[in-house]
């Protein structure tokens, strides 16, 4: 062979290695639905098909700090509720024991989460716990098909705990394939069908949340093709309360609004009617118009919604944020709208960890975006419930006390979901280990590393028997404008717009290693119906005044609410309540021409990152007091002062921190010269 030659051939294989580097990454809005996955149960015909598979519970394994929080929480109340509350000890039980008493939501509620968190830490204590009670629900059904203790309304029955119990079903099949649980499920919605409809699902909580039956009804159909559950179907949807007004919601409960929004969506799912989808789009929207002009994903309703009641003063209970973060997680499953993503994580960064302790012992009914004091007085009608709702009390009302606990490992489970192509997408970010089939059936483990979102670079790594090819899909989140992607260190050619997905399809070899950078900016929104205020957000973080914070404890049984039951036996004294006080003026302005810094700290050597002395990230702004702007008569933060109100000649350097962090935190500022 002459060398022309051989340099040809040489530099022909060189092009050829190349283009083997060479990465194309392809964007897009949505994922294409025309395969379906092979491995994962999806929806069948003649459901909508559906964007993305959640994997089944406990194939996610939680790391970092959203474990961290998962712990605290099995240390914590949701871990130790069924020793303390009255609505779940064993004897007399109306769930273990045909007669029992304590027989409605409580038992369902903290069930859930527990048996999630469970599922999630793999942890043999708290799944042999679960267990006991699933055991004890199964032996409950009755020949007819219904089960468990019948609460009444008005001589019917109130399905509402029911539902609950179906969710925890589902979970708990997904983690054990234990077949009891299709024929429970089964013939509990066989009974349902022989249930008159003026008998079913009258009474107000069930009616407004059919949404969750119908739910299960999607999950149990895609598992078994039994074509007597559509026409139940459509039970649920005409007797569930109306979501689907363009001006008007069924009622204005702030835990029924972030719950039952998606039923339309839902229901959309069997009519394939585009409108049923846009309902939800619009009562989503519709809540957050009129009463949702604030920071943190969520909207004012300390109980329900009311008029003239919209100021970020105004709060949501813990139940809401959990329930808000299930709908957008079923959304985006149902839509693939990468806007769900991230709503849920403005709600679960910015809204959920300050509505516990920095430890999980005590929680809040109400957390509101502008919260100067937190206390165990009674604020009503500054807020629509009566009672001592904004102190951290282990009995802060027995919804939230019970429900908390499945906001957090619901979240880990939709960390990463399978693709209908037999792919595999991140939609949210947080340190985990997924297992999961994609390709040719090969089970990868998709190892994903970050302190996202108080860093900007999420690490994946693939871990695999042998070479396998997939589609792999990250979401580029709507507030990043320059994401990146690195593949085996080298640096990808691709325009990542926000809002979008992106995919890399290829053969990937054990220890491949992808690197997704989303590069944070400062970005201020203004909230033109709560007087012009303004909220700073750093990428999906939104920044609060840091006020110091004064904890003050006292005795739980002093604050208790009439629904607050603790067992007999139980230590009171071990469970405190405490008032957080502050301890630094908090009526501050923000001037926004000047520049915000940010100052990183170490991480927090306990792997908390959600409390004012562990925040790896605070931020130095400038601001003036706001002297009219104080505590007012109803013992609350007071309403957002008037943009023309005096604000002091002295312009003081102050501290923002991530509004997760801060327990007392303003967030929706008046805006200085």
């Amino acid at each position: 062979m002459n060398m022309k030659k051989t340099i040809l051939l040489f530099s022909i294989l060189l092009a050829s290695c190349a283009g083997k580097q060479t990465q194309e990454i392809r964007t897009m809005e949505r994922l294409s639905t025309e395969s379906r996955n092979d491995y994962y149960v999806s929806n069948r015909a003649p459901l909508q098909s559906q964007q993305f598979i959640k994997l089944p519970a406990g194939s996610i394994e939680p790391e970092g700090w959203i474990r961290k929080q998962i712990e605290l929480q099995k240390d914590g109340l949701c871990g130790h509720l069924g020793e303390i509350s009255a609505w779940l000890q064993k004897g007399n039980n109306a769930w273990l024991k045909n007669g029992g008493e304590w027989g409605w939501e409580e038992v369902p509620y903290w069930l859930r989460g527990y048996g999630n968190m469970a599922y999630a830490l793999k942890d043999e204590a708290l799944l042999k716990e679960t267990k006991f009670w699933i055991d004890a629900i199964l032996a409950s059904q009755r020949t007819d098909g219904n089960f468990g203790p019948v609460h009444l309304n008005n001589g019917k029955q109130d399905f509402w705990p029911n539902m609950i119990v179906l969710w925890i079903m589902q979970s708990y099949y997904e983690y054990t394939n234990d077949k009891q649980v299709i024929d429970f499920m089964t013939k509990y919605c066989h009974y349902l069908q022989t249930v008159p409809d003026d008998a079913f699902l009258s009474s107000y909580w069930e009616n407004s949340r059919g949404g969750d039956n119908l739910w299960s009804v999607v999950w149990l159909y895609n598992r078994t093709g039994d074509e007597s559950l559509l026409p139940l179907a459509e039970k649920i949807h005409r007797n569930t309360a109306d979501w689907t007004k363009p001006t008007q919601l069924p009622n204005w409960h702030n835990v029924n609004v972030a719950q039952c929004f998606r039923e339309p969506a839902t229901w959309y799912l069997f009519t394939k009617d585009s409108a049923m989808l846009a309902a939800s789009y619009n009562a989503q929207s519709l809540v957050r118009r009129a009463f949702g002009q604030v920071p943190g994903g969520m909207f004012g309703a300390d109980e329900n919604a009311r008029i003239g009641f919209f100021d970020p003063r105004q709060g949501t209970e813990t139940c809401g944020f959990v329930e808000q973060m299930a709908s957008d997680e079923i959304m985006l499953l149902i839509s693939g709208d990468p806007y769900w993503a991230d709503h849920l994580e403005d709600v679960a960064f910015n809204s959920y960890p300050a509505s516990l302790m920095p430890d999980y012992r005590a929680l809040r009914y109400l957390t509101c975006p502008n919260m100067a004091i937190s206390d165990s007085r009674n604020h009503h009608p500054g807020l629509d419930n009566s009672g001592p709702f904004l102190a951290m009390n282990p009995f802060s009302s027995r919804c939230c006390q019970h429900n908390h606990g499945f906001g957090w490992p619901y979240y880990v489970e939709h960390l990463v979901l399978a693709t209908p192509d037999n792919g595999v997408a991140a939609v949210l970010y947080n340190s985990c280990k997924a297992n999961v089939k994609v390709g040719d059936g090969t089970e990868i483990t998709l190892h994903e590393q970050t302190n996202y979102p108080f860093e900007e670079m999420t690490r994946f790594t693939v871990g695999t028997s042998k070479a396998v090819s997939f589609p792999f899909y990250l979401r580029i989140p709507s507030w990043c404008k320059n994401a990146s992607v690195l593949i085996n260190g080298k640096p990808q050619q691709a325009t990542l717009a926000p809002g979008t997905y992106a995919c890399i399809e290829r053969e990937w070899q054990d220890g491949d290693e992808v690197v997704l950078n989303l590069p944070m900016e400062y970005a201020v929104r203004q909230w033109q119906v709560n007087k012009n205020s303004v909220s700073v957000d750093y990428g999906p973080l939104t920044l609060s005044l840091k006020v110091e914070e004064e904890y003050k404890q006292m005795p739980s049984t002093e604050t208790a609410v009439w629904d607050s039951k603790w067992q007999e036996g139980a230590d009171a004294s071990a469970w405190p309540t405490f008032e957080i006080l502050p301890a630094s003026p908090w009526n501050y302005a923000l001037k926004v021409q000047s520049p915000i810094t940010l100052q990183r700290k170490d991480w927090p050597s306990d792997n908390n990152p959600f409390t004012l002395s562990s925040v790896p990230m605070e931020f130095k702004a400038q601001g003036r007091l706001v002297p009219e702007w104080k505590i007012d008569e109803y013992g609350l933060c007071g309403v957002l002062p008037y943009e023309n109100a005096r604000k002091s000649d002295r312009l003081d350097e102050i501290t923002l921190v991530p509004m997760g962090a801060a327990r007392l935190r303003i967030s929706a500022f008046s805006v200085a010269e």
